[in-house]
Formats: C-alpha cells, structure tokens, sequence
C-alpha cells in the first residue's frame, strides 16, 4: 500500500462518526447492518449518514449490497488488513504476523499455554460478576458473554433472571454467534442458582434492568458490591426482524462500552467508596 492511499483511508477515519459507523460494521461482521440501523443506533440524519457512507467507500474501508429495499454496509476486511499491515510494517523485527482477520480466527491458538501450578502469576485475583435482569434472556446474556471475552481470564462473568423466561433471545444469540463469541453455555436462569452455599463467590452484581433493581434480592454469599447499569430492554422491541436486530445491537454497544469502563477501573488501588462512586458513575455513562 502507498502513503497517499493510507493517508486517504485514516484520514476518513479521521471524522468521529465516520469512525464509529466503521466501528460497528466490523462489530457485525460479514452480515453487515443496513443504512437505517445504522444511521439511527448513532442518530445521524439521512443526508448526513450517506455522506459518511459514500466516503469511506470511495476509500475502499466499506462496501455495500442491496437486499430488497434496504441498504446493506460491511466492512471490507481486506482493506483493513492491509492498512494494518501497512501500519504495522516489520512491527515484530521481521517476523511474520498475522493480518486481523487471520487473529481474530485464531486467537485461542495464540495464547500462551497456562501456567504450572505454584507460578506466583496464579494468585492472580480472578473476579466473579452477575449480571442480572428480569429475564435473563438477552441484555444480561449479552452482558455475560462480553465480559467473559473482554475480562478474559481476570474476570468470570455470569447471568441470571428474577424471573427467567428460560430462553435466550435468538437475537442476542444471533448477535454474538457474529461477533464468534461462544454461546453454547449460555442459558436463562434463576438467580436463586448464585445465591445458594456452593454458588460462586460474587465480587460484584450489576442489573441492568430498572425491574430488577428494584426487586428485593436474595442474600448473595460474598458480600458483593453492587451497582446499577440500567440498560433498555431489547426484547420488548416490536416490529421487524431488522428493528429487534437493530435494539439489540444498540443494548449490546450501550453494555460493551460500560464494561470496558469498569476493565479500566485500577480495582485493586482503589477503596471501597471510591469504588462505588465509580460503579455508579459507569452506570450514568451515556454510550
């Protein structure tokens, strides 16, 4: 790739909307997200969406398909791995990487094998969080599975309903089997489950759903500290598929940009007050 066509390309990804809508089409992957989802998850006007649509196509970043009336955009993967590779040029002193997409593919392969037994790297404090909702169908489902893939092995993320529907929503499945998350243990369930004397020791609980918030808890072991993500629920979104895919996108981004507050959050250097205030705080974050 030449300098003048790199340049070209950041400099698109230079504008703040232009970077959040390519953001979100490498979010959804290969199946992409119409012009409309688009436009109205990040509340762009008509004019102004295709204006930011037309020019990260001209530069190649983007690409776009008809299906039926709609207009579908994706990212264009090859473009973003040779931008990449340009970026990145001899990064490992001659050693071949490999592009995103390739990593993205294989990163369970590329992780370091765990250590023995006795390493003093194994006292590492692993955190246990429960996200809970009403019905533990979809909001505390995605919430479980992002933070399990972003926490990676400092935090272990779980799930639970006051009153499970028992059903994962098929669109937050949908939605996170695109994002190549695993979703085989992912199951709507009960939080009498956590609250019982073998249940994992909580570190925190989050809802994230005003119902729940509101719901006289049982008495979880641990003594976990607690906090408020209030978070629209997906699921009663009508219309549709689009419009429920579209909701559940947007609950799914509203929940990843808190958790990755709360990954950047210096816990171990913090007191418990301070640490509240900045639970809290994440939970009055506007995504």
């Amino acid at each position: 790739m030449e300098i003048k066509t790199a340049t070209e390309k950041l400099a698109a990804l230079g504008n703040e909307s232009r970077l959040a809508i390519f953001r979100l089409l490498v979010e959804a992957g290969p199946a992409g997200l119409s012009a409309g989802a688009l436009g109205r998850t990040l509340d762009l006007a008509g004019a102004t969406a295709s204006f930011h649509f037309a020019h990260l196509s001209r530069v190649g970043l983007i690409e776009s398909r008809r299906d039926g009336r709609s207009i579908i955009y994706s990212a264009c993967y090859p473009a973003m791995d040779e931008l990449l590779a340009f970026l990145t040029h001899n990064c490992c002193q001659g050693s071949n990487c490999l592009p995103l997409t390739s990593a993205c593919d294989s990163i369970e392969k590329r992780r370091p094998p765990p250590l023995p037994d006795g390493d003093p790297q194994m006292n590492d404090r692993i955190y246990n969080v429960l996200f809970l909702c009403t019905g533990n169908s979809a909001r505390s489902i995605l919430a479980e599975a992002l933070l399990n893939h972003l926490g990676e092995e400092r935090f272990r993320a779980y799930s639970a309903g006051s009153r499970p529907t028992g059903t994962v929503n098929p669109y937050a499945r949908e939605l996170l089997e695109r994002q190549h998350l695993p979703t085989a243990q992912l199951r709507s369930k009960s939080w009498d489950e956590f609250a019982s004397a073998d249940a994992p020791r909580l570190d925190f609980i989050f809802t994230v759903c005003d119902n729940a918030a509101g719901e006289v808890c049982p008495v979880w072991p641990g003594q976990p500290m607690t906090a408020h993500w209030g978070v629209e629920d997906p699921a009663a979104v009508g219309g549709d598929d689009e419009a429920r895919r579209e909701a559940v996108m947007k609950a799914s981004i509203q929940l990843k940009r808190r958790i990755e507050l709360f990954l950047a959050l210096p816990i171990d250097k913090l007191d418990a007050m301070a640490l509240q205030d900045k639970l809290d705080g994440i939970g009055r974050e506007k995504s």
